[in-house]
């Protein structure tokens, strides 16, 4: 994977994993001000201050929560999963959700999301007038039960 750095935080820190077996890199708050406060409920776009080419085909990139940010201190990657395609050359933006009651500060280069690269295969799309039979067939959310 190639990375252009577009942010003078990367200057200071590493892009790299956090140990040797994480699956995942982790991106920075990339921002000239020293913090941000995001509310409860708010959401804040933060610049990574990278943008990346992955080079092997069939690879995309996936930003995810940090689990400890997100479970200890409620802030999680606001769409659930951000998408990076192969083919996407801009910087990469993560939106932070304060899902807990108390404001938050995320201060400059804190790490605040994981960006994972993983397979990926584009559906091969066939337009048909009849869909195939499953047991389940058109039950909706919650037609399987619960336990």
């Amino acid at each position: 994977m190639k990375v252009k750095y577009l942010h003078p935080v990367w200057s200071e820190f590493p892009l790299e994993q956090a140990t040797p077996g994480s699956a995942g890199i982790d991106l920075r708050a990339c921002m000239d001000e020293p913090s941000v406060d995001i509310p409860p409920g708010g959401r804040h776009a933060f610049g990574a201050g990278l943008a990346i080419e992955i080079c092997e085909p069939g690879l995309a990139g996936f930003v995810f929560s940090r689990s400890g940010l997100g479970a200890k201190h409620g802030l999680t990657v606001a769409q659930g999963v951000g998408v990076i395609d192969p083919d996407y050359r801009g910087e990469i933006v993560v939106w932070l959700l304060n899902t807990s009651e108390t404001h938050k500060t995320v201060a400059r280069g804190e790490r605040i999301a994981q960006l994972v690269v993983m397979p990926f295969r584009q559906a091969l799309i066939t337009a048909v007038d009849e869909l195939g039979e499953t047991c389940r067939g058109g039950g909706g959310f919650g037609h399987t039960g619960t336990v």
